[in-house]
């Protein structure tokens, strides 16, 4: 995944205003907890931009997800962005389930990467 000199837009943001994108861009009735509208060229033609997109992320099933997973809300958050960024450069975990098993490893070795540099004390590179 290289996402050298890309931008990143990054919308926290309740149920409500999410689930009005989700039934506007994906035809989907209710909340979401994180959604992703990429704006690089992922498949390399057409229109590229250096821009790699926007992701959204519902702070209220954020907060919902983190109590009935036990986890942090740092953490969830953190999981639902490398979610939103690893679609937008073009993991698609609903295309197969040899995509999600894909898309679930790579999950788990970059949330392990930030897990690492939090026990340190220091920022992801």
């Amino acid at each position: 995944m290289a996402c050298h000199n890309r931008e990143l837009s990054i919308l926290f943001t309740n149920d409500e205003q999410i689930a009005q994108l989700n039934a506007h861009y994906l035809g989907r009735r209710g909340p979401t907890n994180v959604m992703a509208f990429p704006m690089a060229n992922i498949s390399g033609e057409g229109f590229d931009s250096s821009m790699l997109g926007d992701v959204v992320i519902s702070v209220d099933t954020a907060l919902r997800e983190s109590k009935e997973c036990r986890e942090s809300l740092e953490y969830t958050i953190e999981r639902l962005l490398i979610h939103g960024i690893l679609h937008l450069s073009g993991y698609d975990h609903e295309e197969s389930d040899f995509e999600a098993d894909r898309m679930e490893k790579e999950e788990k070795r970059l949330i392990a990467l930030i897990g690492e540099d939090s026990e340190n004390g220091t920022v992801g590179s």
